[in-house]
């Protein structure tokens, strides 16, 4: 988990020679900006409340300790565009290994010494996570131990968020999305992170040179 700030100007991830080729790359940045924009004015005002946020670099423990991670399609598909495309060199080639070797690992797949490898595309569910007060401990999942100690994100901004990225699947009608983030059938098309084959996205990287 990398470390952030009270109040940060966020800007957008930016492909752009990626974004011409696969147009639904530009849905999903946008979303995870005004993700972004949310956690930071969530953040601010815990911090105007005299409360510390805990999270840092080099702490991974969320990584280490969450089972069920929720990840969507579109989330899905920016993370093999990324892993197959832009993740290079040394840190490619441990990726790979890991991939290939899940069932020694008791974190997120793509955890590389204690740090996201594509954390740039992480999706919504990692950015949302943030601790006040005091650091995990090994193992803990902070939301079930300390609940008041984790943030809980500024709905409107997730929503917003979610509309941005429906069109993607074929819900274009403004009404149509309102309905479908109201009533949560957005989350049932995540997957659990950990429950995915990523092992063939370890062969695609190796297809893909």
């Amino acid at each position: 988990m990398q470390k952030k700030s009270a109040c940060p100007a966020r800007q957008r991830a930016s492909f752009p020679e990626h974004e011409k080729k696969q147009p639904w790359l530009s849905l999903l940045l946008e979303a995870y900006l005004v993700t972004d924009q949310g956690i930071s004015e969530s953040i601010q005002r815990e911090e105007k409340q005299g409360r510390q946020l805990a999270c840092a670099q080099g702490c991974a423990a969320c990584c280490k300790s969450h089972e069920t991670i929720p990840v969507y399609p579109l989330e899905l598909m920016a993370m093999s565009w990324y892993c197959v495309e832009i993740i290079d060199g040394e840190l490619r080639d441990k990726l790979k290994h890991q991939l290939r070797n899940l069932e020694n690992l008791n974190s997120c797949p793509f955890l590389i010494d204690n740090s996201c490898s594509l954390h740039v595309i992480r999706p919504m569910a990692c950015r949302n996570f943030n601790v006040f007060n005091t650091q995990c401990s090994e193992g803990e999942d902070a939301f079930y131990t300390r609940r008041a100690d984790v943030l809980t994100p500024i709905k409107k901004y997730n929503d917003e968020a979610f509309n941005i990225m429906l069109p993607f699947y074929g819900i274009k009608n403004k009404t149509e999305r309102r309905k479908m983030i109201k009533n949560g059938g957005m989350h049932q098309l995540a997957k659990v992170m950990r429950d995915l084959n990523w092992q063939t996205l370890a062969d695609k990287m190796d297809a893909f040179g």
